[in-house]
Order: C-alpha cells, then sequence, then structure tokens
C-alpha cells in the first residue's frame, strides 16, 4: 500500500489551511504528524479520509483518488478529533453497529479488539456512561478491529491511563511489522518518539520532514 499527497492546498473561503503539501506514506511505517493547533494536522487528516476535498492537488491511495467521488478510501480508518457514538448504546453495541457496515468481522473479533484496549470490563456500559479515556479507548478500537490496511490516530493518547498506553504502543508497532501504514498525531513528545519511523512538523500551512 502506498499514499501519495500530490500538491496538495486546502483553503476555505479565503483563508488557506494547507499549501501544496506533498508526501508519500508506505507500509510498514509509522507516521508522526506534529504541530500547534491551528496548524492543520486535523484538516489535513481530513482529506486523506476523503472528508474534506483538497482545493487542488489530488492524493492517491495505490494509484486510486478517492476524493475525486466523495469515497471513504479502501481498507482504511481513524479517529479524528471527537468521534460519535450512540449515547444510549453500550460499547460493544456501538462497535457491532460499525463492524455490521461491511459485515467483515464477528463478535469474536469485537471482543478481542476491546481486551486489546484494556475495554472488556465496560463494553457493557452505554457510552453515555462512559469517561473522557474510555470513550478514547472506544475510538481506538473502532479502528484496530478490522485490520485494515491504513490506521490513523489524532491525538492518539487522550484522556488514557499510562498501562493502557503502553499496551497499545506495543500493539501498533506489532501492526507495523505487518504492513500497515500507520499515521499518529499526538502534542506527546514521548509518543511521537516511540512509535513514529518519519515526523512531519504542520506549521501555518506548511509541511517539513523532522526525523
Amino acid at each position: 500500500m502506498e499514499i501519495v499527497v500530490k500538491n496538495v492546498s486546502k483553503k476555505f473561503k479565503k483563508v488557506t489551511i494547507l499549501e501544496n503539501i506533498n508526501m508519500k506514506f508506505e507500509s510498514g511505517k509509522i507516521y508522526g504528524i506534529v504541530g500547534r493547533n491551528g496548524s492543520g494536522k486535523s484538516v489535513f487528516l481530513k482529506i486523506l479520509c476523503s472528508f474534506y476535498k483538497p482545493t487542488t492537488g489530488e492524493v492517491l491511495f495505490d494509484n486510486v483518488n478517492y476524493s475525486s467521488n466523495n469515497s471513504f478510501p479502501k481498507s482504511t480508518r481513524a479517529l479524528i478529533e471527537k468521534p460519535t457514538f450512540f449515547p444510549d448504546l453500550t460499547g460493544f453495541e456501538n462497535l457491532k453497529l460499525l463492524a455490521s457496515i461491511q459485515n467483515k468481522i464477528g463478535d469474536d473479533e469485537i471482543n478481542s479488539t476491546l481486551e486489546m484496549v484494556n475495554l472488556s470490563n465496560d463494553k457493557d456500559k452505554k457510552y453515555s456512561e462512559y469517561s473522557l479515556g474510555t470513550k478514547q479507548k472506544l475510538a481506538i478500537a473502532q479502528v484496530l478491529m478490522e485490520n485494515t490496511d491504513v490506521m490513523i490516530f489524532d491525538e492518539l493518547f487522550n484522556g488514557i491511563e499510562d498501562n493502557t498506553v503502553d499496551k497499545i504502543r506495543n500493539i501498533l508497532l506489532e501492526l507495523k511489522n505487518q504492513n500497515k501504514i500507520i499515521i499518529v498525531t499526538s502534542h506527546m513528545k514521548e509518543d511521537i518518539d516511540i512509535l513514529a519511523d518519519e515526523v512531519y512538523k504542520f506549521n501555518n500551512g506548511n509541511v517539513e520532514r523532522i526525523k
């Protein structure tokens, strides 16, 4: 799998958020994206997922431009900003509903993923009863559960306790060795240092590689 970002710019009205971005993501690597709030990180991730169309340029997943027809890239899952789940459903029920869209996995895989993120004990609680950290674990689980080729995590460990952070870091490093493309943003330098093979800094609409 290869993702190629070619000359991507994004404007909202007259405000330029991203300007002439060129990047390449390859299987078997974890990519770190850093930058202050408002630097364009989340907008960039939304362009990768075809939630936004670039104003100019294109994003190719194995030479396919999904944003040209507003379709979500195949074999991709993402956690961007604050995902929304159904408050009156349990954690397990929310994941089962999401899994039913493509019907690739069953209850066993969902339960296994909940165990991976230390959420098994809370899987039967309603989402409305979840803490910030528990909500974040569920969001991570929905990215992991179908074992897709591309996994995107925006502020990965927000509100999560240390022992689960360590566990998920190890899971991501294992997934990298299974030829996944993993893209992570984090305000925590330690997360980026431990996980990322390459690091890119966004600043005022531009990007530079810093590792």
